[in-house]
C-alpha cells in the first residue's frame, strides 16, 4: 500500500483538545470543510459508547473524522463497519502476525482482547442525509487500561514497535477511503462480508448485553442494515441493533 496520505481528505492536528468528537462537531457546526480527519495528541475528555471514559494517554491514536454523507442517516450508521475494518487494516498492518479481529457492534481485537473502539455520533432525521458525522477511532498503540470488563490490548503489548499515531493515522485513512469508495459504490453487502469474515465469535454461542437485560444464543450473521443476529432457539432468530456481546 502506498503510505500517501489520501487525496481529497483534509487533516487537523492538535497537541490537546477535550475530545475529537466534540471538536468534530463543533467544526460541523461552523461550516468547516469535509471530509476532515481531526488527531490529537491528547485528548482530556474522551469518551466511547454509552458515555464511558475513554483513557487515551499519549502516544496512543486519538482521531475523529467528520463527514457529509450524501445517504440517508439510517444507512449511515453502516460506517461504523468500514471503520472497523479500516482499524483492523491498520492494526493488521503493524501487527501481521497476530489474530485481528472484529467484536460487534464496532470494537477491534487482537488476540482475542479490545485494542481499538469506534464511536459514531451525527446530526440530522432519518428521512433525509445527515447534517454530518463524526466517526471516532481510538486505538491503544502504546498503552490500554487494565480494569476494563472487556480484556484490553495494545500494540506495545504484542511486542511490535508502536508506530507514531501520525503514522498509523495514514494508514487508517488509506484504509478508510479504500473502504469508504467500496461502502458509496456498492452498498453495505461488501463491507458486511469482509466484517464478517473477521467476525469474532460468528457461529458461537454468546451473550448479549440489552438495554432490558440479557440473553444468550447462537451469533449467526449481521442483516442488511448491520444488526446483529441470534439464534435463541431453534424456533427464533434475534435481530438486535442495539447492545453489547461478550464470548
Amino acid at each position: 500500500m502506498n503510505n500517501a496520505w489520501p487525496a481529497g481528505y483534509l487533516l487537523r492536528h492538535l497537541e490537546e483538545i477535550d475530545s475529537t468528537n466534540e471538536e468534530g462537531r463543533r467544526l460541523a457546526l461552523a461550516g468547516a470543510d469535509t471530509p476532515l480527519w481531526i488527531l490529537a495528541d491528547r485528548q482530556t475528555r474522551g469518551r466511547g459508547r454509552r458515555g464511558r471514559e475513554w483513557q487515551a494517554p499519549r502516544g496512543n491514536l486519538t482521531v475523529t473524522l467528520l463527514l457529509r454523507p450524501n445517504k440517508p442517516l439510517a444507512q449511515c450508521a453502516q460506517l461504523s463497519f468500514v471503520a472497523a475494518l479500516a482499524t483492523a487494516g491498520m492494526v493488521a498492518n503493524y501487527a501481521p502476525s497476530a489474530t485481528v479481529n472484529l467484536k460487534w457492534p464496532n470494537d477491534v481485537l487482537v488476540e482475542g482482547r479490545k485494542v481499538a473502539g469506534i464511536l459514531l455520533e451525527s446530526a440530522g432525521n432519518d428521512a433525509s442525509r445527515p447534517d454530518w458525522i463524526t466517526v471516532g477511532i481510538g486505538v491503544n498503540l502504546v498503552a490500554h487500561p487494565t480494569d476494563t470488563e472487556f480484556p484490553a490490548t495494545s500494540l506495545g503489548t504484542l511486542g511490535v514497535t508502536s508506530p507514531d499515531p501520525m503514522a498509523a493515522l495514514t494508514i487508517l485513512a488509506l484504509h478508510w477511503s479504500r473502504w469508504y469508495e467500496v461502502w458509496a459504490e456498492r452498498g453495505f453487502e461488501p463491507v458486511r462480508d469482509a466484517w464478517l469474515a473477521r467476525a469474532a465469535g460468528l457461529g458461537c454461542r454468546i451473550r448479549a448485553r440489552l438495554a432490558s437485560g440479557e440473553t444468550h444464543g447462537m451469533f449467526e450473521g449481521i442483516d442488511e442494515g448491520g444488526a446483529l443476529l441470534l439464534r435463541e432457539s431453534p424456533a427464533e432468530l434475534r435481530s438486535i441493533s442495539a447492545g453489547e456481546v461478550f464470548f
